[in-house]
């Protein structure tokens, strides 16, 4: 942007700060005063080369959309990964920033990282990219705003829209078209301005299921974001059975916010499939286990981009819930799951995959016997202080739970099934 913004509500996980370390190493002034502000000093899409490579940890998300940002700068840089990340695919983003102008070589096998990136001239493209990714498209709209011209990217199929809403809270000016396509105009500079981040409703998953999952349970969940490209979860809540609530309290700034309700009831079982796939795909574990716990059949198609997240998704699933006692199918594209199991406690393994890793912790909620989920550092990823919050929620003495996340939390202990 073009001056300082303020941003209340940040996550300090590692993914975040990862994200946060390479700003810095591309010479972005960062301030964190407190863990959960930043004051970042723009500097008008003028960024520094880096001494040395930048490190994106276990984030496909910093990677991607560093490599769109980076392809619209006048210096070569390296990103690089941990073994998580080294193993998933760029081709994706690579394609269409080569086509744009930039050189981005990728030095791994098979088109994986690390990746190393020559900024250009771009030149805005029309482009359909093969997958349904956010990233994707946010790389590519990052790149745009250095291009001369437009850059459309038309959408196979509706994915989550944070990168536009934060486009037109910043007075980027972009076109959204009924065919599925959002359009950039290159050559602007963000406006500077403040906002608060919500509540991330991916991470209040873990809560909302284990509230759905058990009978009586009761949760609600405060100040969190309710982006309709992003609440699938909810619907499918509902289809399951559960009764939920939400309400929106606040669309004043870059995304609504508000509350959401679960109370649990029986769970029967639900197809996930098609166009929901996208709105929900970080959800999947977790629903995974609400499959599992729920009467019938539950299964999930078109959800093959689970197979090149952290870890094989659909295999750790499966993998896990047969080793608690679950009735599994794997599917190409994903899952076949009878229920209710009898779950019994088990080692499970996180796969290195923080979703893996707390999707299975609830899990252990409702096995009998004790569930060891080994490996489990890597969910400070994405939610550090997780172990803190499912120690709470097990605890009904406990009324109020203050988190990034959660402000009000009303949980009643789940039964062993």
């Amino acid at each position: 942007s073009n001056g300082l913004c303020t941003l209340q509500g940040f996550l300090p996980s590692e993914d975040c700060m990862h994200t946060v370390n390479a700003m810095r190493a591309l010479g972005i002034k960062i301030e964190q005063p407190e863990p959960t502000t930043l004051i970042v000093h723009g500097k008008k899409r003028v960024l520094n080369a880096p001494k040395e490579e930048i490190n994106c940890g276990n984030s496909g998300t910093t990677m991607r959309l560093l490599a769109g940002l980076l392809a619209g700068q006048t210096f070569e840089s390296r990103l690089v990964g941990d073994a998580g990340l080294s193993r998933r695919p760029m081709d994706r983003v690579i394609a269409p920033l080569c086509e744009m102008g930039a050189s981005v070589v990728a030095e791994g096998p098979d088109e994986t990282p690390p990746l190393r990136i020559r900024g250009g001239s771009l030149r805005g493209i029309h482009y359909r990219p093969p997958v349904a990714s956010a990233q994707v498209k946010g790389a590519l709209l990052l790149a745009g705003l250095f291009a001369t011209g437009k850059t459309t990217v038309e959408e196979l199929l509706p994915t989550r829209n944070h990168m536009e809403k934060i486009f037109n809270y910043f007075l980027v000016r972009t076109a959204a078209e009924g065919d599925g396509s959002v359009t950039i105009f290159g050559d602007q500079v963000p406006e500077s301005r403040d906002f608060a981040i919500p509540g991330d409703i991916s991470s209040a998953a873990f809560w909302l299921v284990a509230a759905a999952a058990q009978r009586r349970g009761h949760l609600l969940v405060r100040d969190v974001g309710l982006n309709d490209t992003r609440t699938a979860l909810l619907a499918v809540l509902l289809r399951m059975g559960a009764q939920v609530r939400e309400a929106v309290e606040d669309v004043d700034q870059v995304e609504p916010r508000g509350i959401v309700e679960v109370t649990g009831l029986p769970l029967k079982g639900t197809v996930i499939q098609g166009k929901e796939v996208p709105r929900l795909i970080d959800e999947l574990p977790i629903l995974s286990v609400a499959g599992a716990l729920a009467s019938g059949k539950t299964i999930v198609r078109h959800a093959q981009e689970l197979r090149v997240k952290e870890t094989d998704r659909i295999a750790a699933i499966a993998h896990n819930l047969r080793t608690m006692g679950a009735h599994v199918a794997e599917l190409s594209d994903g899952l076949e799951i009878h229920g209710p199991a009898p779950l019994h406690g088990a080692r499970v393994a996180s796969f290195g995959d923080h979703r893996i890793a707390m999707a299975f912790a609830i899990a252990g909620l409702f096995a009998d016997g004790e569930t060891i989920v080994q490996d489990a550092e890597c969910i400070r990823e994405s939610y550090p202080g997780f172990e803190g919050v499912l120690e709470e929620f097990t605890n009904p003495k406990r009324m109020q739970i203050s988190t990034p996340v959660i402000g009000s939390l009303t949980p009643t202990p789940p039964e062993a099934t």
